[in-house]
């Protein structure tokens, strides 16, 4: 079919408006991430073929297995408790409460307000000498070493979860107001319980928000380096070393095949995680129908 001349310049239009991002993205994006999987596969002195051993010797690693398996431990841990807050505090804030207009404010402010600006406020709760620790032995209890022990992991939950909440709430927000009234006024003529209304309405067409903000909160769970970092430093606890810590250490070692194996394996890993998810909405939405 041939494109109408008016449609041809809106469509000309629209690539010139686009062509600067696109041409920023592929720069400082696309092509140093192609690049990053070509040098995954040389050797350590970039001669010779293509070559698994970078892999292999990153499989052997001892140091890439603790940042993996912490990694795991960490998403799998941290994305459930963030849905599930997220989502009360959206059914809460859908909801006429007496404080709701003051947390629609407070869950918006972490979006906000850069991470590096309040770390010091997070050293100071969770120091040895810190905040919390003086509430505790106030009331009796010994001091704990929060962010060189076991506690560490828990931290980064926490601010993790303080700081991608907001966002969550927002999309369970939009996917709540815009379910009908009308289901719940048969359900409650009708006679339906809340939790039959919760499980048989709320969840079934919250279902295309809540695969986003699983999504949304996966994705954010391999960026907490940077609140670990900040935090608990380049050498953190062993139980919050990820794999962002392993990159950072090969990058400042200049072992770029390995940091580069293990960025590429990384990438492999959330565009496995992308697809299964949109598979299994994809399914359940169709069933669904």
């Amino acid at each position: 079919m041939r494109i109408r001349p008016l449609a041809r310049k809106e469509m000309i239009a629209a690539l010139c408006f686009v062509a600067p991002s696109l041409v920023g993205f592929s720069i400082f994006y696309i092509i140093p991430f192609f690049q990053s999987m070509f040098y995954s596969f040389k050797d350590e002195f970039g001669t010779g073929g293509l070559t698994f051993g970078n892999y292999q010797d990153l499989f052997a690693s001892a140091s890439f297995q603790k940042a993996a398996n912490n990694t795991f431990i960490f998403t799998i841990t941290s994305v459930p408790i963030i849905v599930i807050l997220s989502l009360g505090l959206a059914l809460l804030l859908n909801q006429k409460v007496f404080i709701r207009n003051w947390l629609r404010t407070s869950y918006v402010l972490p979006l906000v307000v850069p991470v590096a600006s309040i770390v010091l406020i997070w050293q100071i709760l969770f120091d040895w000498n810190g905040s919390i620790n003086a509430i505790l032995t106030f009331f009796g209890v010994d001091r704990i070493d929060w962010m060189k022990s076991e506690y560490a992991k828990y931290v980064i939950i926490l601010i993790y979860v303080w700081k991608n909440i907001g966002y969550n709430i927002i999309l369970f927000l939009a996917g709540l107001q815009n379910i009908p009234d009308q289901y719940y006024e048969i359900a409650n003529l009708e006679g339906a319980s809340p939790a039959r209304k919760f499980f048989g309405i709320t969840l079934i067409y919250l279902t295309p928000s809540t695969f986003l903000v699983i999504l949304m909160s996966i994705l954010n769970s391999f960026k907490v380096f940077r609140e670990t970092y900040l935090v608990a430093g380049a050498y953190p606890h062993d139980s919050i070393y990820m794999l962002q810590h392993y990159m950072n250490n090969m990058f400042l070692s200049l072992d770029i095949q390995k940091l580069s194996a293990a960025a590429t394996l990384m990438a492999f890993v959330i565009l496995v995680l992308v697809f299964i998810l949109f598979r299994v909405e994809k399914s359940f939405r169709s069933f669904m129908e």
